[in-house]
């Protein structure tokens, strides 16, 4: 068998039978079952060629015997299945086991194409080999030929029908179908909920295309355009239904090749799953929002330096965490308890609280503090009958539930208590309550240090004023103004110095430095260097020499890092400067109308290198024009860089170089570079 027509008269030299010989065999019952079977059935000898059809079959095609008579069956078949057919033929006839059967398109009287499942069986009437003797055991005879058996695709249409209406009555999902040659869609077994909600009366893809969200249209249109070439389909798309909502679509299909090519698919509307997924990746970057949050506000606890910042994380910034409306901290002064002195009024019950005896445990806040125990309640009921001496506290608070929690210190001694309010019934969960106990764990430990911190502060400026001269010499001819300004950046006290020096044939010397570090030490290490350069100048004429044996011995001892400075020696009769630098910012020389700044060739800073030299730069200071000295917080920081800052003093210094200490008081007041630094001011007139 070739795939070639066959013929009626043989089988092509294969002994096959004729259509005569076939009812001879088949005998006027076996004939007759056959033509009013149910079932559709054909019969064709080995080559292929159709020899009977039954009556099902010329109702299935509309095809009569004479129509179908000496043609190969599988060229009754749409194109793309003919040779689907003869390969079922032939396995029909090789294997005959198999009973091998395929879904086809059958091309029907009137063209219209059929879906059909044939399955072709090997055909035989026991014909032997001749001479063979009727009592010898042969091997069974070849199939003579083929009977096709052609039925719909589903047998169990109504049942899968019913099925898949129970499946979709109510759910979101409906089963789809679109025929690629003409691009109408529509449902496998009629209209389900979600497919009227979703397409209505559309018929076609385009309609349905049009309400489907903007951004997602092309990428729709390109896989649709990869299933016209054969392949599945799958997307998820948003969609606005016929009332105006959009909606998420999950669309499957798979490609059914034919002589009508069409997908058969499931959408299912998954925008309650999107929804859901959305909010539980809304709560996820919430939970790690806040915990960046708490973090965050956790280091700051950990490094504020004052109690203005320690009281103002807890009062302001932590209780949003929470949703707390209010917030206060209380601190145990001398056995009362007070209100920070930078607090506002919370609640309008300050004069229920401050001052009270911290032992006073008729109240929630003495209790928390002689137990040291937090107490959490969720409403006025539960805080009045453990406290009944806070009702009339209570008229005049709008708060409804509290959590107020001690604020220990070492050895689990009580500072005060932070309480949170809110302004509705609030339960405070095991994390709420885990949280606000390690936070007033920090903040115990961050008041701790801020007092030590006020301390060393406090004495460190004690130190440091000590250390600075108590009064400058007057000078014949000259007028000196100094001011120092301790750092406003938290507990910071530096090495700030200046002084001016009487020294022989009517020259002074004037210094300004600054010494690396904070605190006492540094405070102590700028007496030091202080008395190093009186030492050194009343004995050295040039002052790069002072200079340089002073970093000799700062070095040698090793007792501070570095210091910058700048030593000038000015004479009073010549105008003569000298200034040997040490890394200190530029002069600003100014007049009443016009200013320059200065800049002395500097070696590195006094205490690096014991063997450094330092070079003199000569200028002379003319009547009339006055002098600035400066440390740099007074010109530099991070924010304003040192020719910015050098620039708005000395414009600030023109009209006002008559009077130096008005002079002085007025960059005091100016500080270009604002205050996170020391600052050390010297301004110097000739008469």
């Amino acid at each position: 068998m070739n795939g070639t027509t066959g013929t009626t008269d043989g089988f092509a030299g294969s002994g096959g039978l004729t259509d005569a010989a076939l009812t001879a065999e088949m005998g006027d019952p076996a004939r007759a079952a056959f033509l009013h079977a149910p079932a559709a059935m054909l019969v064709a000898d080995r080559s292929g060629v159709i020899l009977l059809v039954n009556h099902a079959f010329a109702d299935l095609t509309g095809f009569t015997q004479d129509e179908v008579a000496h043609r190969p069956w599988p060229e009754l078949l749409a194109e793309p299945d003919v040779r689907h057919g003869w390969e079922l033929h032939r396995r029909a006839l090789q294997t005959p086991e198999e009973e091998p059967q395929r879904g086809v398109e059958l091309r029907c009287a009137d063209g219209t194409p059929r879906r059909t499942v044939v399955r072709p069986r090997p055909l035989a009437f026991g014909h032997r080999p001749a001479g063979a003797d009727a009592e010898e055991k042969t091997e069974p005879p070849e199939p003579s030929g083929v009977v096709v058996l052609c039925h719909g695709p589903m047998r169990n249409e109504e049942t899968l029908r019913a099925i898949t209406e129970l499946r979709t009555e109510n759910s979101d999902t409906a089963l789809w179908t679109l025929d690629l040659a003409t691009g109408e869609i529509g449902e496998l077994f009629g209209p389900s909920p979600l497919g009227r909600l979703l397409a209505g009366d559309s018929r076609t893809i385009e309609e349905i295309l049009a309400r489907v969200h903007r951004d997602d249209i092309a990428r729709l249109r390109d896989a649709l355009e990869a299933s016209y070439q054969g392949g599945d389909y799958e997307q998820r798309f948003r969609m606005f239904d016929q009332v105006g909502d959009e909606r998420w679509l999950h669309a499957r299909a798979r490609f059914v090749d034919g002589a009508r090519p069409r997908l058969v698919g499931i959408i299912d509307d998954v925008t309650e799953h999107v929804q859901l997924v959305r909010r539980l990746a809304d709560r996820r970057r919430i939970e790690a929002a806040q915990g960046r949050q708490v973090t965050e506000l956790a280091a700051k606890l950990v490094s504020a330096t004052t109690l203005e910042e320690v009281t103002g994380l807890l009062t302001e910034e932590f209780v949003p965490i929470f949703g707390g409306s209010t917030a206060t901290v209380l601190l145990v002064e001398s056995g009362k308890l007070r209100l920070p002195a930078s607090a506002t009024e919370s609640y309008g019950t300050r004069q229920w609280i401050e001052g009270r005896d911290a032992s006073d445990t008729s109240y929630p806040m003495g209790a928390v503090i002689q137990d040291r125990q937090p107490r959490f309640f969720e409403s006025r009921a539960e805080v009045l009958e453990r406290f009944p001496a806070v009702q009339e506290m209570l008229h005049h608070t709008n708060a409804q539930s509290w959590a107020t929690v001690p604020i220990f210190g070492d050895r689990r001694v009580a500072l005060g208590v932070w309480q949170v309010a809110w302004t509705q019934p609030h339960h405070a969960t095991p994390d709420e309550r885990a949280l606000m106990l390690t936070l007033a764990g920090l903040a115990g430990q961050a008041l701790q240090r801020v007092n030590r911190q006020q301390a060393e502060l406090e004495l460190a400026d004690a130190v440091q004023r000590r250390m600075l001269p108590p009064q400058l010499p007057d000078f014949p001819t000259l007028d000196v103004a100094v001011r120092y300004l301790p750092s406003r950046a938290g507990w910071r006290v530096c090495g700030d110095f200046y002084d001016a020096i009487q020294l022989p044939d009517r020259r002074v010397g004037l210094v300004v430095g600054d010494v690396q570090g904070h605190g006492v030490e540094a405070a102590a290490a700028m007496g030091q260097i202080r008395v190093a350069f009186r030492a050194y100048a009343t004995n050295q004429v040039d002052p790069g020499v002072v200079v340089a044996e002073t970093n000799r011995l700062l070095t040698e001892t090793g007792e501070i890092p570095f210091a910058t400075c700048g030593y000038l020696v000015l004479d009073l009769e010549s105008g003569e400067m000298q200034a040997a630098w040490a890394g200190q910012p530029p002069l600003v020389i100014a007049t009443e109308n016009d200013f320059e700044v200065w800049e002395p060739e500097t070696g590195p800073p006094v205490g690096v290198d014991g063997d450094s030299k330092y070079p003199v730069s000569t200028r002379r200071l003319h009547p009339g024009e006055t002098l600035l000295m400066c440390s740099d917080g007074l010109v530099e920081s991070a924010e304003v860089p040192m020719d910015e800052g050098l620039e708005r003093v000395g414009r600030a210094l023109l009209g006002m170089t008559a009077d130096v200490h008005a002079a002085a008081t007025s960059l005091a007041e100016l500080t270009p570079a604002g205050r996170g630094d020391d600052i050390a001011i010297l301004i110097a007139r000739m008469r």
